[in-house]
């Protein structure tokens, strides 16, 4: 019996307006070898590269193509989140091989300040790319990113990824690999614990150690 039958209004219209979930549903994560295989599979470095930084650090796909030179402290394998979902700022770590291939990256295209200039149209020879990818005036479209990671899972016979799934695979084997439950919160940017509580398994490892478990995570996948 619904609320309308027992409150005897059949005429309000306010239940209509109700939405709730009837259950919560649990983020596709991706194993580690079909992480591997999706950046293989994507063979641009302009797009495998920001692809890779978001499974390394577990970043947003907002986050990192608005990431600026700037962002980068890679003398002390730090990537600084700013203004991010909820308009806070966050640290992340960045593993030490990550930081030496965003720095082989800018030095492609050496923009005045973003890390992942829009490529734009015209002729694709290193030379021409390189020149409106320097002039760029914004960050790579996000569609970029989302359309290529659907063509590459589909292809691979991943029955469910999207870009947003490399997040969720970051913290699910960081906590798999024993990270803490409350430092994959801090990772993440989450503002409440119940949040990341989706991933499971608590154990006590510091941000050090996470920073190691992320430099495993990122040594073994495609260059």
């Amino acid at each position: 019996m619904c609320f309308v039958d027992l409150l005897a209004k059949p005429h309000w219209s306010v239940f209509t307006q109700i939405r709730t979930k009837d259950h919560d549903t649990l983020p596709a994560v991706l194993t580690r070898q079909q992480v591997h295989d999706l950046l293989a599979h994507i063979r641009l470095r302009r797009y495998r590269t920001p692809l890779k930084l978001i499974y390394c650090c577990g970043l947003r796909l907002s986050e990192c193509l608005g990431l600026t030179i700037h962002d980068i402290v890679g003398r002390e394998n730090k990537l600084l989140i700013r203004n991010s979902k909820g308009h806070k700022d966050r640290v992340v770590p960045l593993p030490t091989s990550l930081y030496h291939e965003l720095r082989r990256y800018w030095a492609f295209h050496r923009h005045p300040l973003l890390l992942f200039p829009n490529v734009g149209r015209g002729d694709h020879d290193p030379k021409s790319l390189a020149q409106r990818m320097h002039q760029a005036t914004c960050p790579m479209p996000h569609c970029s990113l989302q359309r290529l990671l659907i063509i590459a899972r589909k292809h691979l016979n991943i029955p469910a990824a999207s870009v947003h799934s490399l997040r969720h695979s970051f913290a699910t084997h960081l906590l798999e690999a024993g990270a803490h439950l409350h430092t994959i919160q801090k990772l993440l940017g989450h503002k409440q614990i119940t949040s990341t509580m989706i991933y499971l398994h608590l154990t006590h490892q510091s941000t050090r150690e996470a920073l190691r478990l992320m430099d495993q995570l990122c040594r073994s996948l495609p260059r």
